[in-house]
C-alpha cells in the first residue's frame, strides 16, 4: 500500500519496538476503510486507538527472531525449533499473569520480558540489547586436508581472524577475533576448513532506556536444549527478583551475570 510522505515521516517517529505493529495496523484499518493510500490521518489515528488499548495488547513477553531460512544467506544456525521451544517456555510461565500481579496501573509493552534469536553474528534482530539474546553461532576448525593457499578464507573473514603461514596456507584461527559466522569454512574450496562446533551464543542484560547497556556473552557455545534451559533458570531468576515489574536486565548485577557464567563452565 502506498504512503504519504508526511505518513511515512509519522510512523518513523513510532518507538522502534512497537513501529512494525503500528505499520501493519495502520494499512489493514486503511485497506478496511476502502482507501489505496495511508495520509497522515490514517497514521494519527490508528496510533490513538493503539495507544489507548496498548494494556490489552501486552503478552508479557517479546520474541524477535531475524528473517532466517526465509531471506538471509549468512546463517549460521537454523533456529525455527528453537524459537517454538522458546516460545512454549515463555508461554508456559505465564509471564503476563505475572506482571499483573506485580505492577501498579496499566501494562506498557516495556514491561515485557524480551529474548532476540539471531541465526548469525550479523544480529538484524538487535540481541544486544534485549533481556536475552541468541546469536547462532559455526565455530572454524581444521581438518588434515592441505591448504591450497588461495586466500578464500581470509577474503571471507571481516574479522581478520584467520592466521596464515609465511607460504600462505591458513593455519590456525584467532578466536580473540572470530565471531563463529561459519563465513571462512563455507568458501574453503579444499575442505581444509571444517565446522568445528554448530550451537548458539547467549547474551544477558541489553536494554535500551535512561541507563542503557549492551547485553554480556556468557561463556560457551550452546545446543538448543542447553539454551532452553538456560531460558527457564532465567525466568525463575527474573520472578524471583521482579517485585514491581522491572525488566530482567534492571535486576541483573555483574556479580549475578558472573554467577550464571560459573554455573555454566561447572
Amino acid at each position: 500500500m502506498q504512503w504519504t510522505d508526511d505518513a511515512e515521516a509519522a510512523v518513523k517517529k513510532v518507538p522502534f519496538f512497537v513501529r512494525k505493529k503500528v505499520r501493519s495496523r495502520v494499512e489493514k484499518e486503511a485497506a478496511d476503510a476502502g482507501k489505496a493510500s495511508v495520509s497522515l490521518s490514517d497514521v494519527k489515528a490508528t496510533q490513538a486507538r493503539y495507544l489507548k488499548k496498548m494494556s490489552s495488547e501486552v503478552k508479557g513477553y517479546q520474541l524477535d527472531a531475524c528473517f532466517g531460512s526465509g531471506g538471509c544467506p549468512h546463517r549460521a544456525m537454523a533456529s525455527e525449533v528453537l524459537v517454538e521451544k522458546i516460545e512454549r517456555v515463555m508461554a508456559d510461565a505465564d509471564l503476563l499473569g505475572f506482571l499483573m500481579s506485580r505492577v501498579q496501573g496499566d501494562l506498557k509493552f516495556h514491561h515485557e520480558f524480551r529474548i532476540s534469536i539471531a541465526d548469525c553474528p550479523n544480529a538484524c534482530s538487535q540481541p544486544q540489547i534485549k533481556d536475552v539474546g541468541i546469536l547462532g553461532a559455526a565455530t572454524p576448525g581444521f581438518t588434515t586436508i592441505p591448504c591450497s593457499a588461495c586466500g578464500a578464507c581470509t577474503e571471507a573473514c571481516k574479522e581478520d581472524a584467520v592466521v596464515l603461514s609465511e607460504n600462505g596456507e591458513a593455519s590456525a584461527i584467532d578466536f580473540t577475533r572470530c565471531v563463529h559466522c561459519g563465513s571462512c569454512v563455507a568458501v574453503c574450496p579444499t575442505g581444509t576448513l571444517e565446522v568445528g562446533k554448530k550451537g548458539y551464543r547467549v547474551l544477558i542484560g541489553g536494554k535500551l532506556g535512561r541507563h542503557p547497556r549492551l547485553a554480556r556473552e556468557l561463556p560457551g557455545i550452546h545446543d538448543a536444549e542447553t539454551v532452553v534451559r538456560m531460558i527457564k533458570d532465567f525466568l525463575a531468576f527474573y520472578k524471583s527478583r521482579s517485585t514491581r515489574g522491572q525488566r530482567f536486565a534492571q535486576l541483573l548485577t555483574d556479580a549475578d551475570i558472573d554467577a550464571f557464567s560459573n554455573k555454566l563452565m561447572h
